[in-house]
């Protein structure tokens, strides 16, 4: 049994829905997620959400050391995405 439809966002572990204190930005993505629910019509669709987060990877000293589940399960979806934009 998979995850039925999903709101995927490129956020580091631990952040889903943004900075500490950033309440507008925090809103919109989850504003943004819960558009998910109009859009998806079938089971297995994946969203991919238009938000960047606004510093290098390499400088955030939170991250743990394994990426999320979530994340490795989609990763080449991820990938996919990415070069879809570029």
């Amino acid at each position: 049994m998979g995850i039925p439809r999903t709101a995927a966002i490129e956020y580091p572990y631990g952040r889903p829905v943004g900075q500490v204190g950033d309440r507008e930005g925090q809103r919109k993505v989850l504003r943004e997620a819960l558009s998910v629910l109009e859009k998806a019509d079938n089971p297995g669709e994946v969203y991919h959400l238009p938000f960047t987060w606004p510093e290098e990877p390499k400088k955030t000293d939170w991250q743990p050391p394994e990426m999320s589940p979530l994340i490795k399960y989609y990763l080449e979806d991820i990938k996919k995405a990415r070069q879809k934009v570029s």
